[in-house]
């Protein structure tokens, strides 16, 4: 994606995403609108609609952020060595539009042992439509 391209789709954002998403910002912890989101769908990338996360994995971390224990394509999204605020961290970032989106720990449950820790203003969500038996 040019950087041109990345400018228009920044355009659309509100303040706080911007921050987060363009400026690896991160929004205060426990105010995020999907951290407590209990419905099920796919979180996507508030800048360029990339499928991320599926509820399925979303659990309660009790940091005060959206938590998920794994991705849903490791293709889409990208990792890199951190270094803010005087911390080494690894940062969770968009594949296709390179978005920060939060940081990722080895201190998660389940088989991954991960905990995708993200931010709201970083994410959009898409409820899956009701599913019927054939």
């Amino acid at each position: 994606m040019s950087d041109q391209d990345k400018q228009k789709l920044y355009k659309n954002l509100s303040p706080e995403s911007y921050h987060v998403a363009v400026e690896c910002g991160t929004e205060p912890p426990f105010s995020g609108k999907y951290l407590y989101n209990k419905e099920e769908g796919t979180y996507v990338c508030i800048v360029c609609g990339n499928p991320l996360f599926s509820s399925e994995t979303k659990y309660d971390s009790g940091s005060g952020w959206p938590s998920f224990t794994d991705v849903l394509k490791s293709e889409n999204i990208k990792t890199k060595t951190d270094f803010r605020y005087g911390l080494q961290r690894t940062e969770v970032k968009c594949a296709q539009c390179d978005a920060h989106l939060g940081h990722v720990f080895e201190d998660g449950p389940g088989k991954t042992g991960l905990r995708y820790c993200i931010n709201s203003a970083a994410l959009d969500f898409s409820q899956d439509s009701l599913k019927t038996d054939p």
